[in-house]
C-alpha cells in the first residue's frame, strides 16, 4: 500500500512570522523527523502551501482574518527552512482545504502541519470523504492549532469522522 505524508502549510508565516505561535515553533522538530522518515523509506511527500494574492485584505477571507499572510512570493509564504524534501510535490492552495485531492492516488495518508483547527482538519475531512477506504491519520504531536483548545477540538472532530489521531 502506497504511503503518503501530507505536510500542511509549514510556512514561515504560520510558524514564527505573521500568525506564528509558540506551539507551531515547537512542532517543527517533530515534523522534520517525520519528513526524514518518509524520505529514508522512499515514500511520497506532498506539501500544501497557503497562497494569497497581494490584495489579500480585500478578499472575503482577508476581511474575516485581517492579517496579511502567505502572500505569494514573500518569505512568509515559503516552506520553513529545512522542511522541504527535494523533488516533492507542492500544492499552492488559495483557501483552507484543497479541492483537487481526487487527482492523487491516496491509500495510506498521514497529515502533519498547521493549523490543526483550520487547514489540517479541512484537508483531512476532504481526503477522507474523497477516499473513504483510505487509511487517513493525523499525527497530533506534529500539528498545532491557533490555540491549544482549538487544536484539541479539531482532533476530536477528526476522530468522530473516522480519521485516526495518533
Amino acid at each position: 500500500m502506497k504511503k503518503t505524508l501530507i505536510v500542511i502549510d509549514m510556512q514561515n508565516d504560520f510558524i514564527d512570522m505573521a500568525l506564528g505561535t509558540k506551539e507551531a515553533v515547537a512542532i517543527v522538530p517533530f515534523v522534520r523527523e517525520k519528513i526524514e522518515e518518509y524520505k529514508k523509506n522512499g515514500n511520497e511527500i506532498i506539501y500544501t502551501r497557503d497562497t494569497h494574492p497581494e490584495n489579500y485584505l480585500e478578499t472575503p477571507e482577508g476581511k474575516k482574518l485581517p492579517v496579511p499572510h502567505c502572500i505569494k512570493g514573500t518569505k512568509g509564504w515559503e516552506i520553513a527552512e529545512g522542511l522541504y524534501a527535494e523533488g516533492s510535490k507542492i500544492i499552492d492552495k488559495p483557501t483552507f482545504g484543497y479541492m483537487g485531492w481526487s487527482e492523487e492516488n491516496l491509500e495510506d495518508v498521514e497529515l502533519v502541519g498547521l493549523c490543526t483547527d483550520i487547514c489540517v482538519v479541512s484537508n483531512a475531512l476532504i481526503i477522507k470523504a474523497t477516499f473513504p477506504e483510505a487509511n487517513v491519520s493525523v499525527l497530533s504531536r506534529c500539528c498545532a492549532g491557533v490555540t491549544p483548545e482549538s487544536h484539541q477540538a479539531a482532533l476530536e472532530t477528526m476522530k468522530m469522522c473516522q480519521i485516526d489521531v495518533i
